[in-house]
Formats: C-alpha cells, sequence, structure tokens
C-alpha cells in the first residue's frame, strides 16, 4: 500500500480545500459525538492564509500532563475518542500527545483533525488505533496502554491493529522516540563491547516501566508468541505490545501488512530509473545483436567470466580480513554469491547478507555489524586511493615528468574534495549530520580495528581483498572491452570504472541498474572508446557481474538459509 506521509503540509495551491477539509472533519467529529473544540468561524486572509476560530479548552495536552496525572480513566478517555471516530468511519492520521488535551475536569478532547478523512479505510482506521497503543506505550507502557485498549475497544479491534503495528505505520513524532531510544540503546550495547558498562538490559517504555515481556511464555501459546517473546527480549516496544495482545488473542495475524511511503527519495528512484533505463533502450534500439555477438572474441568472454568469478574470492577475503573469529572460507565464498541475489534495496541488501551470515557463525551482532562496517569503510577508502593512483598514471603515462600538476584528474578530484570539505564544514547542519554518521560509523569500527591491529595477517588478507576485488572488476571490463575488438590501457579503464561505478551507485536504484550502465558508457566514451564498442562492453561486463550470478546466487541463499546459515 503507497501512502503519504503523516502531517504533510499541503501547498498553497491547496489552501482552499485544506481549509474546507478541515472545516468538514471538524463537524463530522462534533455530529459522531467527540470531544472536540467547537468551529466557530472561518475565513480567508488573502491569497496565502486562512483562518480557522476554534472556542478554547482549559487543560493541557496529553504530551505535558503529568506521569502521575495519567490515570487509567485518562487512557480509558483517549480511548474512547477514538472509537467514536472511528464509529463513524473518522481516520485522525495525527494521534501524537500534541492533538489529544486534557480539560481541567479530567475529560479527554480530541484536537488537530485538519489530516484526518472522513469514510476511511480499514487500513486507516487501523493504522490510528496502532499508533495510539505505541504513543501510549510510549509514555505509560505498553501493558497500560494494551489493557486500557482492550477495555475500550475489545481485543478483537485491537488485535486486528497488529499488522499495521510497525514504524512506517507509525506518525513522524513516534518514529522520532523509537530513534532516540534506539541510540541509546546502541550506545549501551557499544559501552558493554568497550566493557565500560555492563550489558544492556531490555528496553523500558520512556518513563522507565520496565516489561515484563521477558517472562516466560505459556506453553499453549504458538510460535508466533515464542518468537515475539524473544524480540520483545531484545528492547523492541512494538514487540512487547505484540506479546501482550497475541497473550489475550494467540490467533491475532501478527505478518506485518505491506505499506510503502512516498517520499522524495522514491520519486527520485522513479525519475533516475526511467531517464536511464530510457537511455539503454534507445541504445539497444540501434545495435545488432546479431552481428556483436558474432563479431565477439569468446577467448576474451571467457577472461571475462572467470575475473567476474575472482570477484566473489576477493569478497570473501575482504569481510574474513575484518573478522577476527574463524569462519571457513568457503562458507563465506557462497554467502558473497549468494549476496549478489540480494540486490534490493540498493547497497543494503549484500550487508544484511553478510551481517547476518556473520551472526549465524557465532559472531555477536555488535562485533558482526562492526566488521562489516569496518569492510565497507576500508573499500571506501581503497576506491578513492585507486582512483587518484590511476587518475594520476592516466595524466602522466604520455608525459616524460612525473609531477602531479600533469594530472588533471588529480587536480580535478583534489578539488572537488576541498569544496566538499568546504559545504559541509560551513552548514552546520550538514556537518552535524555528517559528524553524527561518522560517529555512529566509528564506535564500532575502531575498537574493532584495535582488534585486528594484532592480527596483522587477517588485515593483510581484508585490504589484499579489497584490492583484489576492485583489479578484478576493472580487469572483467577491460577483457569484456577487448571482447569487441577494441581496447584502452589498463589505467584509462580503471579510472573509468571507479569514476563510473561511483557515479552510477549514486542513483538509487537496486545494484544500481541504469545508472551504473550509463555512467560506464559515459566514462568510456569520453576516454575514447567508440560508442559502438562501449555499449556492447557494458552490457556484456554487467550481464558477467550483476545478471549472470543472480540466478547461482539464489541458490546459494536458498542453500545457506536451509542450512541455517542466513
Amino acid at each position: 500500500m503507497m501512502m503519504r506521509p503523516l502531517g504533510q503540509r499541503r501547498s498553497l495551491q491547496s489552501l482552499r480545500q485544506a481549509l474546507e477539509q478541515e472545516t468538514l472533519l471538524a463537524h463530522a467529529a462534533i455530529a459522531a459525538g467527540a470531544n472536540t473544540p467547537k468551529l466557530i468561524a472561518t475565513s480567508e486572509l488573502g491569497r496565502d492564509a486562512v483562518m480557522l476560530v476554534y472556542e478554547h479548552i482549559d487543560g493541557c495536552t496529553l504530551d505535558m500532563l503529568p506521569e502521575e496525572q495519567i490515570t487509567d480513566a485518562v487512557l480509558d478517555g483517549v480511548w474512547e475518542q477514538l472509537h467514536v471516530l472511528q464509529s463513524r468511519l473518522i481516520a485522525h492520521r495525527r494521534l501524537t500527545g500534541d492533538s489529544l488535551l486534557v480539560n481541567t475536569s479530567g475529560t479527554v478532547c480530541i484536537t488537530d483533525l485538519g489530516g484526518g478523512e472522513i469514510a476511511a479505510g480499514d487500513i486507516l482506521l487501523r493504522m490510528d488505533t496502532a499508533q495510539l497503543l505505541t504513543m501510549l506505550a510510549l509514555r505509560v507502557g505498553p501493558e497500560r496502554s494494551v489493557a486500557s485498549a482492550m477495555r475500550v475497544l475489545g481485543p478483537d479491534a485491537v488485535a486486528n491493529s497488529l499488522p499495521l503495528l510497525q514504524p512506517i505505520a507509525l506518525s513522524h513524532s513516534t518514529r522520532a522516540k523509537f530513534r532516540r531510544l534506539a541510540k541509546e540503546r546502541a550506545e549501551r550495547e557499544r559501552q558493554a563491547l568497550l566493557g565500560t558498562v555492563p550489558a544492556a538490559k531490555p528496553l523500558t517504555s520512556e518513563k522507565g516501566h520496565r516489561s515484563d515481556a521477558a517472562k516466560a511464555v505459556s506453553a499453549g501459546e504458538r510460535p508466533d508468541v515464542n518468537e515475539t517473546h524473544e524480540q520483545a527480549n531484545d528492547g523492541d516496544l512494538l514487540a512487547q505490545i505484540r506479546l501482550k495482545v497475541l497473550r489475550i488473542r494467540p490467533q491475532a495475524p501478527v505478518t506485518p501488512a505491506r505499506l510503502e511511503r512516498i517520499k522524495p527519495r522514491t520519486l527520485v528512484t522513479l525519475v533516475a530509473g526511467v531517464v536511464a533505463v530510457s537511455y539503454l533502450l534507445t541504445q539497444l534500439t540501434k545495435l545488432d545483436f546479431a552481428a556483436t555477438v558474432h563479431q565477439a572474441n569468446w577467448t576474451w568472454l571467457l577472461l571475462a567470466l572467470a575475473f567476474s568469478a575472482l570477484t566473489y574470492v576477493a569478497a570473501a577475503m575482504s569481510l574474513l580480513g575484518f573478522v577476527p573469529e574463524k569462519i571457513p572460507f568457503g562458507r563465506t565464498v557462497l554467502a558473497q554469491l549468494a549476496a549478489s541475489f540480494a540486490v534490493a534495496p540498493a547497497a543494503v541488501g549484500g550487508l544484511a547478507v553478510n551481517t547476518r551470515f556473520l551472526q549465524r557463525n557465532n559472531v555477536r551482532p555488535g562485533l558482526a555489524v562492526a566488521s562489516v562496517g569496518a569492510s565497507q569503510l576500508a573499500t571506501g577508502a581503497i576506491h578513492v586511493l585507486l582512483l587518484l593512483t590511476f587518475g594520476y598514471v592516466t595524466g602522466t603515462q604520455h608525459t616524460t615528468s612525473l609531477s602531479p600538476a600533469s594530472s588533471t584528474a588529480v587536480i580535478g578530484g583534489l578539488l572537488t574534495a576541498a569544496v566538499l570539505v568546504v559545504v559541509v564544514t560551513a552548514i552546520p547542519r550538514l556537518r552535524g549530520f555528517v559528524t553524527t554518521r561518522v560517529r555512529a560509523l566509528l564506535a564500532g569500527v575502531v575498537p574493532r580495528m584495535l582488534d585486528l591491529l594484532q592480527r596483522p595477517t587477517k588485515l593483510l588478507m581484508g585490504f589484499g581483498g579489497i584490492l583484489l576485488l576492485n583489479l578484478s572488476f576493472i580487469a572483467c571490463l577491460d577483457a569484456s572491452v577487448r571482447a569487441f575488438g577494441d581496447s584502452l590501457s589498463y589505467p584509462t579503464i580503471a579510472v573509468a570504472y571507479l569514476v563510473g561505478t561511483a557515479a552510477g551507485s549514486a542513483v538509487p536504484t537496486p545494484g544500481g541498474i541504469g545508472g551504473i550502465e550509463t555512467a560506464l558508457v559515459a566514462a568510456l566514451t569520453l576516454a575514447g572508446l567508440p560508442a559502438a564498442v562501449a555499449f556492447p562492453a557494458v552490457l556484456l561486463y554487467r550481464l558477467l557481474t550483476f545478471w549472470l550470478p543472480v540466478l547461482p546466487g539464489w541458490a546459494a541463499f536458498t542453500h545457506l538459509i536451509r542450512q541455517n546459515m542466513l
């Protein structure tokens, strides 16, 4: 299900429609019997503003209400307001602490109806229930939140909301609280890893209410409850809520509903994918496949296939080099092949496969993430170093002087890096964003690297594997070009590969589909290769390194799952 983000702002062009919708919802809520401020008047204030006047209610929001005043009666009053709205098929869609007002007599009033919908479907109504369950659990703990919902809505209505009990269905402020709690948990795990504090305890609610999710599950519960029980022990508040509901309704559905928010990233991915695919289709219509295949040199084609196979051995080396624990090499190569099947989401599927693989081989979760992070950090650093090195060689290979000034690629790269550093440093929000991400990455990577410094052979394997991985990809691209009767110098091919893959991977499509092909063709063409050769060479390269491994990757993925290795 595709849905717009909760609480998104409407454009100025739809200001009149927003006024009409909020007015309609206010009257519909009052007609349903909800305690909501009475809408007294509305007015347009020019082209860019409107005014809605509500009656004043003396009280405070649920977020501002002291904890000792959040009694069971107040909680029941919150759920009663939701029940009244849902009885008339009204979805609120912004059920946060700011939209719930408790007046001086303790009566709960519901406000901020502007983002709601009338004649709402079942999905939106259940999303409201899931949002309110989570918001109240963050405030008073999952036990009181679920108990109050059961008293007012009934077990069936609460149980039906479980498939919507997932972060993507929650409001922005609720997700922000989850991220803060996740950061706190990650910091506790990092401190435990460093040995400075005891291991992290199961997560409590925002106000310190410890969940009893760690208690033993009764013998009559089904496996879904047991699985949720394990997750609750890991500190997942949503799992704690599910567990409490499942204890009352063991037959409740627990499979998460498929939801996806329409985000700017989604639109950028769609536009970039359409542009890249359109370009590729245009080039494909100009290509004579029969003649191209007939003219191909099969010796070079087989060499390209061999270099493509070598990349999986190199990838296994690059991973194991950052894992002090002993893991079978052959099984790790199989995991890298399985990662070629997990191409979506872009750049995440392979990381998830490697992390899960390490955990299944008795590497603790925090250490597994740190090892994969260290490998990725080293891969990025070597990619940049190789680009500068081959760019330098490319700029000086036809000169007698090895002066750095003769390499335009190096100069351009250094200037670009300098500009990026200046921009990141000058903008506070961007500087804070980068600092936070780097600190989070290094928090686990640095201790892991300190452990590896005591094992230089491991580091040698890791960095050697990364170097071999890049050189194998470059050799595969070079052999693909030579298979169609043309060639460039190896440093030139290397620069085209390093620049093309970096630029193409910026397109947020699974596996860089469309973006990498377009960037590689452009890079090879700019390097002097005819387009009639560059295009089929890149297609052959992508066929051998991306498309062809999908089927054996699926087989490896399935085999590892059956062997309980993923």
